[in-house]
């Protein structure tokens, strides 16, 4: 579905898993800053949405994700990962419970698949799943003078990066409009993620794989509770929390500037022409210019030069070489004022 939001004046459609939204409207490092100087929504309609209701809707998912659910606070709001029997993540949650219902937003093309795997677990439970991304979309709202106050229309998710709203896919202009009379930048994703990346956030199927464990990004962080009951893939998380490390972490790559292009997604990361990883998200920052987030071995030697898609690159660490064996991820969030907050 293309958002109508691409019909305002400068839009540039994405492409890509942002496909159906705009990139930027014609001022893409203007927008940066104003996410950073100010504030401004981000059309983020492309993402998926889910609508689980029933009684026992927050025991049963506090029972299937990493996360403690099962007396999440009306209004409050978090992040869960599913994972595989192994231990790998296949599913990131942004999250919320409204009372009557909890709600879900989940990166594009992913809702069906969500849905389909939460329906196989009902069971006799109490429990309702719809896949509402046909008639509800979210907007991000982010930047230091955001309004303090809640921000009106739709369903409200505030978390580490800013406020997501979900709101009523009908409605999306008119809500967009009203946001943009109280102030606020309009952004497209170019802004959101080159941010995202100089924030060290990773994306589920940008900066993960099939086998990414949430050591490795840094959902140990901000997605996975420590004490809590069994959950699938529990074994790995406590594994490694406990006796090892993970295999992978995550950097932030700072690219040779004086390059004209960007890596690919999945391009090579070699040190002395041996591959030592792999490329995830990469854009192009308002002051630091080029940057990308990679995977690579955890034993790479942290201060070592790299070649990312055939460009030098300087390595930032993001999730320490040692994380793992009771040792506590310290991620560094600091610039662009994205620190997540701890659940373990």
């Amino acid at each position: 579905m293309n958002s109508p939001l691409l019909t305002v004046a400068g839009a540039v459609p994405a492409g890509g898993p942002d496909a159906g939204v705009a990139a930027h409207y014609g001022d893409p490092f203007g927008e940066q800053r104003a996410l950073v100087g100010t504030w401004g929504v981000v059309d983020q309609s492309h993402r998926g949405v889910l609508r689980i209701t029933g009684a026992d809707r927050l025991s049963w998912l506090h029972s299937l994700t990493t996360q403690h659910l099962e007396q999440l606070p009306a209004g409050a709001s978090g992040e869960a990962l599913v994972l595989s029997p192994q231990g790998h993540v296949e599913h990131h949650l942004t999250l919320t419970d409204g009372g009557e219902a909890t709600w879900v937003h989940v990166e594009p093309g992913t809702a069906e698949r969500l849905a389909d795997f939460l329906t196989s677990m009902k069971f006799m439970l109490r429990v309702d799943v719809e896949d509402v991304s046909a008639e509800c979309a979210v907007l991000t709202v982010l930047g230091p003078g955001r309004p303090a106050g809640p921000v009106d229309g739709g369903i409200r998710l505030d978390t580490s990066r800013g406020t997501d709203l979900i709101v009523r896919r009908a409605a999306l202009t008119e809500r967009v409009h009203a946001l943009r009379s109280e102030g606020a930048a309009l952004a497209g994703t170019w802004a959101f993620e080159a941010l995202r990346i100089a924030a060290g956030r990773p994306r589920l199927g940008l900066d993960t794989d099939h086998r990414t464990i949430p050591h490795e990004v840094g959902w140990i962080e901000t997605a996975v509770h420590l004490n809590k009951g069994c959950y699938r893939g529990q074994e790995t998380v406590a594994r490694v929390h406990n006796l090892g490390h993970p295999p992978r972490r995550l950097v932030l790559l700072h690219l040779d500037g004086s390059e004209d292009r960007l890596p690919d997604h999945a391009d090579p990361v070699r040190l002395d022409g041996v591959d030592v990883g792999a490329v995830g998200s990469a854009g192009r920052h308002y002051e630091l210019g080029p940057i990308a987030l990679a995977l690579i071995k955890r034993t790479t030697p942290v201060a070592a030069t790299l070649q990312a898609g055939g460009i030098a690159a300087a390595q930032e660490v993001l999730v320490q070489p040692d994380v793992g064996a009771n040792v506590k991820i310290q991620l560094n969030r600091q610039r662009a004022g994205l620190t997540g907050r701890s659940r373990s």
